[in-house]
Protein backbone atom coordinates (compact mmCIF):
# COMPACT_ATOMS: atom_id res chain seq x y z
CA UNK A 1 0.00 0.00 0.00
CA UNK A 2 0.94 3.51 0.33
CA UNK A 3 3.23 2.73 2.94
CA UNK A 4 5.67 1.06 0.63
CA UNK A 5 6.54 4.79 -0.36
CA UNK A 6 6.68 6.15 3.08
CA UNK A 7 10.42 7.37 2.55
CA UNK A 8 10.08 8.45 -1.12
CA UNK A 9 10.08 12.07 -1.68
CA UNK A 10 7.80 12.95 -4.56
CA UNK A 11 8.38 16.39 -6.31
CA UNK A 12 4.91 18.27 -6.44
CA UNK A 13 1.27 18.60 -5.22
CA UNK A 14 0.27 17.67 -8.78
CA UNK A 15 1.80 17.66 -11.89
CA UNK A 16 -0.69 18.70 -13.87
CA UNK A 17 -3.01 21.97 -13.58
CA UNK A 18 -5.65 20.40 -12.05
CA UNK A 19 -9.21 22.02 -9.92
CA UNK A 20 -12.33 21.12 -8.58
CA UNK A 21 -14.35 18.50 -10.28
CA UNK A 22 -17.88 18.85 -10.28
CA UNK A 23 -20.68 17.46 -12.30
CA UNK A 24 -24.49 16.75 -12.74
CA UNK A 25 -26.80 14.48 -11.48
CA UNK A 26 -27.73 11.63 -13.74
CA UNK A 27 -31.89 12.01 -15.32
CA UNK A 28 -33.35 8.70 -15.58
CA UNK A 29 -35.89 8.27 -18.35
CA UNK A 30 -39.61 7.10 -17.02
CA UNK A 31 -39.89 3.74 -17.95
CA UNK A 32 -42.93 2.20 -19.49
CA UNK A 33 -44.25 0.79 -16.51
CA UNK A 34 -45.75 4.22 -15.24
CA UNK A 35 -42.40 4.79 -12.76
CA UNK A 36 -42.37 7.90 -11.48
CA UNK A 37 -38.72 8.90 -12.12
CA UNK A 38 -38.64 11.97 -13.81
CA UNK A 39 -37.32 12.47 -17.15
CA UNK A 40 -35.69 14.73 -19.72
CA UNK A 41 -37.74 15.63 -22.30
CA UNK A 42 -34.92 16.10 -25.45
CA UNK A 43 -35.10 17.95 -28.76
CA UNK A 44 -32.58 15.82 -30.81
CA UNK A 45 -29.87 15.15 -28.59
CA UNK A 46 -30.14 18.28 -26.24
CA UNK A 47 -32.18 17.33 -22.72
CA UNK A 48 -34.77 19.71 -21.30
CA UNK A 49 -32.97 21.24 -18.17
CA UNK A 50 -35.53 23.20 -17.41
CA UNK A 51 -36.72 19.91 -14.84
CA UNK A 52 -33.51 20.37 -13.05
CA UNK A 53 -34.96 24.22 -12.69
CA UNK A 54 -38.21 22.82 -11.66
CA UNK A 55 -36.91 20.46 -9.10
CA UNK A 56 -34.83 23.02 -7.59
CA UNK A 57 -37.89 25.57 -6.79
CA UNK A 58 -39.89 22.52 -5.35
CA UNK A 59 -36.85 21.98 -3.10
CA UNK A 60 -36.66 25.48 -2.18
CA UNK A 61 -40.44 25.90 -1.51
CA UNK A 62 -41.55 22.69 -0.05
CA UNK A 63 -38.21 21.20 1.42
CA UNK A 64 -38.79 20.14 4.90
CA UNK A 65 -35.40 21.05 6.27
CA UNK A 66 -34.97 24.46 4.22
CA UNK A 67 -31.20 24.76 6.26
CA UNK A 68 -29.71 22.22 4.35
CA UNK A 69 -30.54 23.84 0.77
CA UNK A 70 -27.57 25.51 -0.19
CA UNK A 71 -27.81 26.93 -3.89
CA UNK A 72 -24.24 26.80 -4.31
CA UNK A 73 -23.52 22.84 -3.07
CA UNK A 74 -26.76 21.97 -5.12
CA UNK A 75 -25.36 23.29 -8.09
CA UNK A 76 -21.91 21.44 -7.36
CA UNK A 77 -24.18 18.37 -7.29
CA UNK A 78 -25.77 18.67 -10.38
CA UNK A 79 -22.13 19.13 -12.28
CA UNK A 80 -21.00 16.66 -10.38
CA UNK A 81 -23.25 14.09 -11.73
CA UNK A 82 -22.91 14.87 -14.98
CA UNK A 83 -19.45 14.47 -14.90
CA UNK A 84 -19.30 11.33 -12.95
CA UNK A 85 -21.82 9.90 -15.35
CA UNK A 86 -18.49 9.66 -17.87
CA UNK A 87 -16.17 7.57 -15.72
CA UNK A 88 -13.66 9.93 -16.51
CA UNK A 89 -11.42 11.60 -13.95
CA UNK A 90 -9.51 13.89 -16.59
CA UNK A 91 -13.03 16.16 -17.30
CA UNK A 92 -14.09 17.67 -14.70
CA UNK A 93 -14.87 21.37 -13.94
CA UNK A 94 -12.50 24.05 -12.34
CA UNK A 95 -13.92 27.04 -10.57
CA UNK A 96 -13.09 30.56 -11.52
CA UNK A 97 -10.56 31.21 -8.71
CA UNK A 98 -8.90 28.49 -8.72
CA UNK A 99 -8.90 28.34 -12.76
CA UNK A 100 -7.24 32.24 -12.80
CA UNK A 101 -4.85 31.42 -10.10
CA UNK A 102 -3.30 27.57 -10.98
CA UNK A 103 -0.31 26.97 -12.74
CA UNK A 104 1.36 24.13 -15.31
CA UNK A 105 4.34 22.65 -14.48
CA UNK A 106 6.80 25.17 -13.96
CA UNK A 107 9.45 23.97 -11.18
CA UNK A 108 7.21 25.91 -8.38
CA UNK A 109 3.87 26.27 -6.55
CA UNK A 110 1.99 27.09 -3.74
CA UNK A 111 0.44 24.53 -1.04
CA UNK A 112 1.43 22.50 1.59
CA UNK A 113 4.01 20.37 -0.35
CA UNK A 114 2.70 16.93 -0.80
CA UNK A 115 1.36 14.82 -2.88
CA UNK A 116 -2.23 13.29 -2.40
CA UNK A 117 -4.08 10.02 -4.20
CA UNK A 118 -7.26 8.33 -3.81
CA UNK A 119 -7.65 4.98 -1.81
CA UNK A 120 -10.44 2.96 -2.14
CA UNK A 121 -12.01 6.42 -1.06
CA UNK A 122 -9.80 8.13 1.11
CA UNK A 123 -7.55 10.74 0.28
CA UNK A 124 -4.42 9.52 1.11
CA UNK A 125 -0.94 11.29 1.70
CA UNK A 126 2.03 9.54 -1.30
CA UNK A 127 4.32 11.37 0.42
CA UNK A 128 5.91 15.08 1.33
CA UNK A 129 8.70 16.77 -0.06
CA UNK A 130 11.85 17.37 2.35
CA UNK A 131 11.33 20.66 4.18
CA UNK A 132 8.07 21.77 3.50
CA UNK A 133 4.80 22.66 5.76
CA UNK A 134 4.01 19.16 5.25
CA UNK A 135 7.22 17.97 6.44
CA UNK A 136 7.41 19.93 9.02
CA UNK A 137 3.67 19.18 10.41
CA UNK A 138 4.42 15.69 10.63
CA UNK A 139 2.89 14.09 7.71
CA UNK A 140 4.07 11.00 6.17
CA UNK A 141 3.63 8.60 3.46
CA UNK A 142 0.13 6.74 4.35
CA UNK A 143 -1.41 9.52 6.44
CA UNK A 144 -5.35 9.95 5.92
CA UNK A 145 -6.56 13.58 4.92
CA UNK A 146 -10.30 13.53 6.85
CA UNK A 147 -11.31 16.86 6.70
CA UNK A 148 -9.95 19.75 4.89
CA UNK A 149 -11.02 22.81 6.56
CA UNK A 150 -13.61 21.01 9.10
CA UNK A 151 -15.10 19.17 5.81
CA UNK A 152 -14.94 16.18 5.42
CA UNK A 153 -12.82 14.04 2.76
CA UNK A 154 -15.61 11.49 1.88
CA UNK A 155 -15.81 10.56 -1.60
CA UNK A 156 -13.41 13.43 -2.98
CA UNK A 157 -11.81 13.44 -5.68
CA UNK A 158 -7.76 13.76 -5.99
CA UNK A 159 -8.51 16.78 -8.19
CA UNK A 160 -10.82 18.17 -5.41
CA UNK A 161 -8.77 17.29 -2.56
CA UNK A 162 -5.69 19.33 -4.34
CA UNK A 163 -7.80 22.25 -5.01
CA UNK A 164 -9.23 22.65 -1.37
CA UNK A 165 -5.75 22.20 0.00
CA UNK A 166 -3.73 24.11 -2.41
CA UNK A 167 -3.38 27.96 -1.71
CA UNK A 168 -1.61 31.17 -1.93
CA UNK A 169 1.33 31.72 -0.05
CA UNK A 170 0.92 32.53 3.48
CA UNK A 171 -2.68 31.74 3.86
CA UNK A 172 -3.93 28.49 6.18
CA UNK A 173 -5.44 25.12 6.09
CA UNK A 174 -6.91 23.27 8.39
CA UNK A 175 -6.63 19.59 8.55
CA UNK A 176 -7.17 16.20 10.33
CA UNK A 177 -4.94 13.16 9.95
CA UNK A 178 -4.90 9.86 10.46
CA UNK A 179 -1.92 8.43 10.61
CA UNK A 180 -0.87 4.73 9.65
CA UNK A 181 -0.92 3.53 13.87
CA UNK A 182 -4.60 5.55 13.63
CA UNK A 183 -4.01 7.84 15.86
CA UNK A 184 -5.81 11.07 14.79
CA UNK A 185 -4.30 14.82 14.69
CA UNK A 186 -5.86 18.08 14.06
CA UNK A 187 -3.11 20.11 12.01
CA UNK A 188 -3.42 23.93 10.69
CA UNK A 189 -0.86 24.65 8.10
CA UNK A 190 0.97 27.89 6.83
CA UNK A 191 0.83 27.39 2.80
CA UNK A 192 4.28 28.47 1.06
CA UNK A 193 5.80 28.61 -2.11
CA UNK A 194 7.27 24.99 -2.74
CA UNK A 195 10.68 24.96 -4.95
CA UNK A 196 10.68 21.56 -7.27
CA UNK A 197 13.80 20.16 -8.28
CA UNK A 198 12.86 18.25 -11.52
CA UNK A 199 15.79 16.57 -11.82
CA UNK A 200 18.00 14.89 -9.22
CA UNK A 201 21.10 12.75 -9.15
CA UNK A 202 19.82 11.27 -5.57
CA UNK A 203 18.17 8.30 -4.50
CA UNK A 204 15.17 8.67 -2.29
CA UNK A 205 16.75 7.53 0.36
CA UNK A 206 19.97 10.01 0.00
CA UNK A 207 23.08 7.23 -0.75
CA UNK A 208 23.52 5.05 -3.73
CA UNK A 209 24.83 2.17 -2.09
CA UNK A 210 24.58 -1.24 -3.28
CA UNK A 211 23.49 -4.28 -0.97
CA UNK A 212 26.81 -4.63 0.55
CA UNK A 213 26.56 -0.88 1.52
CA UNK A 214 29.08 0.39 -0.44
CA UNK A 215 29.00 3.37 -2.76
CA UNK A 216 28.10 2.90 -6.33
CA UNK A 217 30.27 4.50 -8.45
CA UNK A 218 29.83 2.27 -11.72
CA UNK A 219 26.42 3.10 -12.76
CA UNK A 220 25.03 6.76 -12.78
CA UNK A 221 21.60 7.44 -10.85
CA UNK A 222 18.99 10.10 -12.15
CA UNK A 223 15.88 11.12 -10.25
CA UNK A 224 12.61 12.88 -12.43
CA UNK A 225 10.42 14.01 -9.80
CA UNK A 226 7.64 15.76 -12.82
CA UNK A 227 7.65 16.79 -16.60
CA UNK A 228 8.23 20.44 -16.10
CA UNK A 229 8.99 23.10 -18.55
CA UNK A 230 12.61 23.18 -16.98
CA UNK A 231 13.06 19.14 -17.06
CA UNK A 232 14.72 19.10 -20.56
CA UNK A 233 16.95 21.90 -19.68
CA UNK A 234 17.57 20.35 -16.52
CA UNK A 235 18.38 16.98 -17.60
CA UNK A 236 20.41 17.04 -20.68
CA UNK A 237 23.53 18.90 -19.05
CA UNK A 238 23.26 15.67 -16.36
CA UNK A 239 23.12 12.92 -19.53
CA UNK A 240 26.25 14.75 -21.40
CA UNK A 241 28.06 14.38 -17.86
CA UNK A 242 27.09 10.65 -17.85
CA UNK A 243 27.83 9.78 -21.02
CA UNK A 244 31.41 10.82 -20.91
CA UNK A 245 31.72 10.03 -17.32
CA UNK A 246 32.69 5.74 -18.21
CA UNK A 247 29.82 4.26 -16.50
CA UNK A 248 28.71 0.97 -17.28
CA UNK A 249 24.79 1.56 -16.48
CA UNK A 250 22.21 4.12 -15.69
CA UNK A 251 18.89 3.93 -13.98
CA UNK A 252 16.28 6.33 -14.92
CA UNK A 253 14.07 6.52 -11.80
CA UNK A 254 10.59 7.44 -12.77
CA UNK A 255 8.54 6.26 -9.39
CA UNK A 256 6.17 8.99 -7.81
CA UNK A 257 6.40 10.92 -11.07
CA UNK A 258 3.21 12.21 -11.85
CA UNK A 259 3.48 13.38 -15.31
CA UNK A 260 3.63 16.74 -16.41
CA UNK A 261 3.55 18.26 -19.67
CA UNK A 262 3.86 15.96 -23.00
CA UNK A 263 6.56 17.81 -25.00
CA UNK A 264 9.12 17.55 -21.85
CA UNK A 265 7.62 14.12 -21.73
CA UNK A 266 8.71 13.50 -25.66
CA UNK A 267 11.55 15.39 -25.10
CA UNK A 268 13.08 13.66 -22.30
CA UNK A 269 12.33 10.31 -24.16
CA UNK A 270 14.04 11.36 -27.13
CA UNK A 271 17.11 12.01 -24.77
CA UNK A 272 17.59 8.24 -24.92
CA UNK A 273 16.24 7.26 -28.17
CA UNK A 274 17.78 7.36 -31.89
CA UNK A 275 14.78 6.55 -33.61
CA UNK A 276 11.16 4.98 -32.94
CA UNK A 277 8.06 5.89 -32.07
CA UNK A 278 7.46 7.64 -28.44
CA UNK A 279 3.71 8.02 -28.46
CA UNK A 280 0.41 7.58 -30.28
CA UNK A 281 -2.36 9.89 -29.51
CA UNK A 282 -5.77 9.00 -30.79
CA UNK A 283 -8.75 11.71 -30.70
CA UNK A 284 -12.48 10.82 -31.19
CA UNK A 285 -12.50 10.05 -34.44
CA UNK A 286 -9.94 7.80 -34.55
CA UNK A 287 -7.14 10.08 -36.74
CA UNK A 288 -4.07 9.52 -34.63
CA UNK A 289 -0.99 11.30 -34.02
CA UNK A 290 2.26 10.21 -34.23
CA UNK A 291 5.34 11.47 -31.75
CA UNK A 292 8.56 9.97 -33.14
CA UNK A 293 12.43 10.12 -31.81
CA UNK A 294 14.87 11.89 -33.87
CA UNK A 295 18.71 10.72 -33.92
CA UNK A 296 21.65 12.12 -32.39
CA UNK A 297 20.19 11.40 -28.29
CA UNK A 298 22.44 12.51 -25.27
CA UNK A 299 21.92 8.94 -24.11
CA UNK A 300 21.09 6.57 -26.44
CA UNK A 301 23.71 3.69 -25.95
CA UNK A 302 24.55 3.11 -22.56
CA UNK A 303 22.49 0.38 -20.49
CA UNK A 304 19.14 1.25 -18.62
CA UNK A 305 17.21 0.43 -16.45
CA UNK A 306 13.71 2.77 -15.75
CA UNK A 307 12.32 2.31 -12.02
CA UNK A 308 8.67 2.37 -12.15
CA UNK A 309 5.73 1.95 -9.32
CA UNK A 310 1.80 2.18 -9.03
CA UNK A 311 2.34 6.16 -8.57
CA UNK A 312 4.25 6.68 -12.02
CA UNK A 313 1.29 7.97 -14.19
CA UNK A 314 0.28 10.41 -17.44
CA UNK A 315 4.10 11.02 -18.53
CA UNK A 316 6.01 8.61 -16.71
CA UNK A 317 4.00 5.83 -18.11
CA UNK A 318 4.74 7.60 -21.56
CA UNK A 319 8.48 7.47 -21.30
CA UNK A 320 8.32 4.14 -19.78
CA UNK A 321 6.56 2.59 -22.43
CA UNK A 322 8.88 3.99 -24.93
CA UNK A 323 12.19 3.05 -23.43
CA UNK A 324 10.18 -0.08 -23.16
CA UNK A 325 8.80 -0.98 -26.45
CA UNK A 326 11.67 0.23 -28.07
CA UNK A 327 13.91 -2.03 -26.54
CA UNK A 328 15.63 0.54 -25.05
CA UNK A 329 15.18 0.24 -21.41
CA UNK A 330 14.48 -2.37 -18.62
CA UNK A 331 11.15 -1.58 -16.55
CA UNK A 332 11.93 -3.30 -13.17
CA UNK A 333 9.45 -1.89 -10.22
CA UNK A 334 5.55 -2.21 -9.82
CA UNK A 335 2.83 -2.02 -12.29
CA UNK A 336 1.86 1.85 -12.73
CA UNK A 337 -0.84 4.00 -12.10
CA UNK A 338 -2.91 4.11 -15.73
CA UNK A 339 -3.59 7.70 -16.43
CA UNK A 340 -3.09 8.32 -20.43
CA UNK A 341 -5.01 10.91 -21.43
CA UNK A 342 -5.38 14.37 -23.16
CA UNK A 343 -7.24 17.00 -21.32
CA UNK A 344 -7.67 20.79 -23.08
CA UNK A 345 -9.44 23.78 -20.97
CA UNK A 346 -12.09 25.13 -21.86
CA UNK A 347 -13.00 28.35 -20.24
CA UNK A 348 -16.43 29.36 -19.62
CA UNK A 349 -18.25 32.17 -20.47
CA UNK A 350 -18.64 35.00 -18.40
CA UNK A 351 -15.56 34.44 -16.04
CA UNK A 352 -17.00 31.23 -14.72
CA UNK A 353 -14.95 29.05 -14.90
CA UNK A 354 -13.24 26.13 -16.83
CA UNK A 355 -13.72 22.86 -18.31
CA UNK A 356 -10.95 20.18 -18.83
CA UNK A 357 -12.59 17.45 -21.51
CA UNK A 358 -10.78 14.58 -22.13
CA UNK A 359 -10.25 14.41 -26.49
CA UNK A 360 -7.65 11.86 -26.86
CA UNK A 361 -6.19 8.90 -25.34
CA UNK A 362 -2.35 7.77 -25.80
CA UNK A 363 -1.11 4.23 -26.90
CA UNK A 364 2.45 2.91 -26.34
CA UNK A 365 4.47 2.14 -29.31
CA UNK A 366 3.40 -1.20 -28.84
CA UNK A 367 -0.56 0.50 -29.33
CA UNK A 368 -1.37 -0.76 -25.92
CA UNK A 369 -3.56 1.67 -24.29
CA UNK A 370 -2.36 3.29 -21.01
CA UNK A 371 -5.16 4.44 -19.29
CA UNK A 372 -6.73 2.55 -16.78
CA UNK A 373 -4.07 -0.15 -17.85
CA UNK A 374 -1.13 1.11 -16.70
CA UNK A 375 2.76 -0.49 -17.70
CA UNK A 376 3.75 -3.85 -16.34
CA UNK A 377 7.51 -3.85 -15.33
CA UNK A 378 9.92 -6.23 -16.99
CA UNK A 379 11.17 -7.43 -13.46
CA UNK A 380 8.32 -6.45 -10.87
CA UNK A 381 9.76 -5.89 -7.17
CA UNK A 382 7.43 -4.39 -4.69
CA UNK A 383 8.61 -2.88 -1.39
CA UNK A 384 7.95 -4.99 1.88
CA UNK A 385 7.22 -3.78 5.36
CA UNK A 386 10.44 -4.94 6.56
CA UNK A 387 12.16 -3.32 3.42
CA UNK A 388 10.43 0.20 4.49
CA UNK A 389 11.11 -0.69 8.61
CA UNK A 390 15.13 -1.26 7.35
CA UNK A 391 15.08 1.78 5.03
CA UNK A 392 16.13 -0.76 2.02
CA UNK A 393 15.49 0.29 -1.39
CA UNK A 394 14.82 -3.30 -2.87
CA UNK A 395 13.78 -2.02 -6.52
CA UNK A 396 17.03 0.23 -6.59
CA UNK A 397 19.10 -3.02 -5.41
CA UNK A 398 17.40 -4.91 -8.12
CA UNK A 399 18.24 -2.07 -10.70
CA UNK A 400 21.75 -2.10 -9.28
CA UNK A 401 22.12 -6.05 -9.14
CA UNK A 402 20.65 -6.08 -12.88
CA UNK A 403 23.14 -3.78 -14.64
CA UNK A 404 26.03 -5.26 -12.90
CA UNK A 405 25.29 -8.76 -14.57
CA UNK A 406 22.20 -10.30 -12.25
CA UNK A 407 19.29 -11.61 -13.79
Amino acid sequence: MLKAARWIILCLLLAALVGLSFGIGAIVERNRSGDSTPSAKTEGDTPDFNTLYEIYGLLKSQYVDPDLLDAQTLYEAAVNGMLKSLSDTGTFYVDPTTYNTSIMPSGTFEGIGATVAEQNGKIMIVAPINGTPADKAGIRSGDVILTVNGESTAGWSVEKAVTKIRGPKGTEVSLTIEHSDGTTEDLTLTRDEIEVESVSRKPPTGAFEDAAGNEVKDLAYVHIREFSALTASQLQPVLEEIAGGGYKGLILDARDNPGGLLDATVEVADMFLDSGTILLQVDRDGDEQVFSAKSGGEATEIPLVVLVNRFSASGSEVLSAALKDNGRATLIGEKTFGKGTVNVPHRLSDDRGALFVTVARWLTPDRVLIDGVGIHPDIEVTLSDEDIDLRRDAQLLRAIDYLRGGQ
